[in-house]
């Protein structure tokens, strides 16, 4: 991913992750809020890249399934810098999935073929986001888990609402047009040739351009509104279509 040290970086992780933790900590309720979040986070990461792979597999390639990523076990798809940024900033990665672009069908082209796949985690982030927002327009319509302890009740309903948030986030980050990320290998496959070779020549560039966005905060001021507005938008939309106010939810929770 780096040509430099990268053992910087989890030195910088393993103070914001602590700090974070230590945070929550000291609120009410914090840490049970954090051991919730964590499923959540599993689950956004291993979509993303499972849809990687299997795009990468009906298209041809079955680089992903020799390497055993064609599973939704997440251990095989965890990368300790993305999972750890998710949990401090909620967007963040997965370990990428390897692709042989000479494997693909002929019935069509290279570029597009890899746009498809690069495209296929991100977008099924938002379709999660959707189905765990159609999730809790129906609990809240039907009262389900009215039985349970408030308690309980609200550690789930916080469950599903950080599940629509990280998968969204983990969209929305994912497609920043910078290496790594999904972003940058969708324009890439979309450029003119010239361009292409030069995007790609300067990747290295870009890598550093990408750490220090999200080292400094920057990413996060340029994310955090398009994953606000993202997420009132659809729980507004949901939520009109069954009749409930989801958009409340996230007033409750300050979104």
């Amino acid at each position: 991913m780096f040509n430099f040290d990268k053992r910087i970086l989890y030195v910088i992780l393993v103070v914001l992750v602590l700090s974070r933790i230590a945070t929550r900590i000291t609120n009410k309720d914090g840490l049970l809020i954090t051991l919730v979040t964590l499923p959540a986070i599993l689950i956004a990461i291993t979509f993303h890249e499972f849809a990687h792979a299997f795009a990468a597999d009906r298209l041809g390639d079955d680089t992903p399934k020799n390497q055993g990523r064609l599973t939704l076990n997440p251990f095989a798809h965890i990368d300790p810098v993305g999972f750890a940024l998710l949990i401090v900033a909620g967007f963040g990665w997965g370990k990428p999935v390897q692709i042989n672009p000479s494997r693909f069908k002929r019935n069509i082209s290279m570029n597009k073929a890899e746009a498809i796949v690069a495209f296929a985690g991100p977008l099924m982030n938002f379709i999660l986001a959707i189905i765990t927002s159609v999730i809790m327009a129906l609990m809240f319509k039907f009262n389900w888990f009215s039985n349970v302890q408030p308690k309980a009740y609200w550690l789930i309903v916080i469950f599903f609402l950080e599940l629509a948030l990280i998968n969204i986030g983990l969209g929305v980050f994912n497609l920043i047009p910078l290496p790594p990320l999904d972003g940058s290998k969708i324009l890439s496959n979309f450029l003119p040739y010239n361009a292409r070779s030069w995007f790609e020549r300067n990747s290295q560039i870009f890598y550093i351009v990408f750490v220090v966005i999200w080292i400094t905060g920057i990413a996060g001021l340029i994310i955090s509104p398009a994953i606000r507005g993202i997420t009132r938008g659809l729980f507004t939309v949901i939520g009109n279509i069954f009749g409930m106010n989801l958009k409340g939810i996230l007033q409750i929770f300050g979104l």
